[in-house]
């Protein structure tokens, strides 16, 4: 399993936030959906870096030629 605390990360910004928030507290329910937003975000940003892959292939291609 990924150990977060080796990850280089930004001291600032809504996913430090995120990180710091205590979720000790929460239920079932609440875990659930939180797990589901973060999926969903997760979702949302790997669709954004493989636009951005795609753009990069197109351009990569177009000066190639």
């Amino acid at each position: 399993m990924m150990d977060f605390d080796d990850l280089p990360r930004k001291k600032t910004g809504p996913l430090f936030d995120l990180e710091k928030e205590d979720i000790s507290t929460l239920g079932v329910e609440e875990l659930d959906d939180r797990i589901l937003r973060l999926k969903a975000e997760i979702s949302r940003a790997e669709t954004a870096k493989a636009a951005r892959g795609a753009s990069r292939a197109a351009a990569e291609a177009l000066f190639k030629s």
